[in-house]
């Protein structure tokens, strides 16, 4: 069945917003996964062979941080499980809940709003509006640089939440972003990471690019027509697994960027990202960028294709 007029923004929103929230409401109960990748993502550790005696003292000494560290996913579940209990995997669900609603408004407001208006444009001067990779992922880099502007406060405050160590206490979103407004970086450290959540564009870009492209081309369907199920939540796992892969020590870098600096850098926080992605490969080599993949891939399979598939109804 085929729409009778072009989706309008609101319709998008909608459409968007309430799947992807209803994807995570369904994910988040199996999901544990959520807290380990971040908690993954952000810990840090020197390369045996090239520490110096400063840094052996500060790695042997038996810190909060160093009992943090985690050997893979399922370390991080057990060692959360001891010291927080199954709350612990909870931890940030409010400012991450907020956060996808928020995201997902505005992704879908603005990419719908920007389809809309390359499909007037090209009617009005009677373009041919043929369906391209290129044509979907600019679409898709509109809508989400807007929604990144919109919501990266958001989540800066929901990293603080997950990245907490044991020793602090519990805050609310209105609490922690208080501490972040009343840190070193005064309100500008709500939009910690915001270059390289600009960058990241190309993560919704390849993952809605690839599913609008693959939807057409692959199944052969035209523009409007509803995909089964099953289609959808394949085509959408599929095209966020492709987007993680090429993305994730972006990810790395934004994850690491707004959570607080690391014991081993005595408070000193990260310039930028590429100064992130330098300091992991130096001290802790190239396969560190990739941390947390497991999960991350995990989630975003799940995530992303129930979204799709919700959507799609």
């Amino acid at each position: 069945m085929a729409h009778q007029h072009p989706m309008s923004p609101w319709e998008g929103v909608v459409s968007g917003t309430t799947a992807a929230i209803l994807a995570n409401m369904i994910v988040y109960p199996v999901d544990i996964t959520f807290s380990v990748k971040t908690r993954l993502q952000v810990q840090v550790r020197q390369r045996p062979q090239e520490t110096t005696d400063r840094e052996k003292q500060l790695t042997t000494e038996p810190t909060l941080e160093d009992h943090a560290h985690h050997d893979g996913a399922i370390g991080a579940i057990c060692q959360i499980l001891r010291d927080e209990g199954v709350l612990g995997l909870y931890s940030g669900l409010g400012s991450s809940i907020l956060g996808t609603a928020s995201m997902n408004f505005a992704y879908f407001y603005w990419s719908t709003a920007a389809r809309n208006f390359q499909v007037s444009i090209f009617k009005r001067y009677g373009l041919s509006n043929t369906n391209s990779i290129s044509k979907e992922l600019l679409l898709g880099a509109v809508g989400g640089a807007l929604a990144q502007l919109c919501t990266n406060p958001i989540a800066v405050i929901s990293t603080r939440q997950q990245t907490r160590k044991r020793n602090e206490q519990k805050r609310s979103i209105w609490e922690t972003m208080l501490d972040i407004i009343h840190g070193e970086d005064g309100w500008p450290g709500l939009w910690r990471g915001l270059k390289v959540n600009l960058i990241l564009v190309i993560n919704p870009m390849i993952t809605y690019g690839f599913y609008q492209w693959l939807r057409e081309r692959l199944l052969g369907l035209k523009k409007g027509t509803i995909l089964g199920s099953f289609d959808a939540f394949m085509l959408g796992a599929l095209s966020k697994v492709l987007a993680t892969i090429a993305t994730h020590p972006l990810i790395v870098a934004k994850t690491m960027l707004q959570s607080k600096p690391p014991e081993c850098r005595n408070g000193k926080a990260f310039a930028g990202f590429t100064e992130v992605l330098l300091y992991i490969a130096k001290n802790e080599g190239l396969f560190r960028l990739y941390k947390g993949l497991l999960p991350q891939i995990v989630k975003g399979f799940l995530v992303q294709g129930l979204m799709m598939m919700l959507k799609e109804r």
